[in-house]
């Protein structure tokens, strides 16, 4: 069983950045696509974005060209490089793990029960918040 632990949230201006970490323990990483999501106060969660277990990415339109996601099969750990934060960037943010052996699959959107359905690994989320 996949277990994931979020690292790397905190406080930040805006226009700053943070790098999110997503440490796997369990299994290892190879069989899994990666999602990062998140959920604001008030807000559905949404899909940031994720990383296939053959490396192909997708982002929500609002990460693209600031947010970057990269994989380390070897150390267990999926990253999420965040620059140019913006205010409405701060939520809760959640790794979630895809067991799939197809290599392209990395679905971000959807229903919700179809993303959990998907997506049966769960880590506690880290906080990031961004200040204007």
């Amino acid at each position: 069983q996949l277990q994931l632990v979020e690292s790397g949230g905190g406080l930040v201006q805006a226009g700053g950045s943070l790098r999110l970490s997503c440490g796997a323990s369990g299994s290892t990483l190879d069989y899994y696509g990666i999602a990062w999501f998140r959920q604001a106060p008030g807000k559905e969660r949404e899909g940031v974005s994720c990383i296939a277990t053959g490396g192909r990415t997708v982002y929500a339109d609002f990460a693209k060209g600031r947010f970057t996601i990269s994989r380390d099969n070897a150390k267990n750990q999926v990253y999420l490089q965040m620059n140019g934060l913006k205010p409405e960037d701060t939520g809760m943010y959640y790794c979630a793990g895809l067991l799939t052996t197809e290599k392209d699959l990395c679905p971000l959107w959807g229903r919700r029960q179809d993303i959990e359905f998907l997506y049966r690994s769960w880590g506690q989320g880290t906080q990031v918040t961004v200040s204007s």
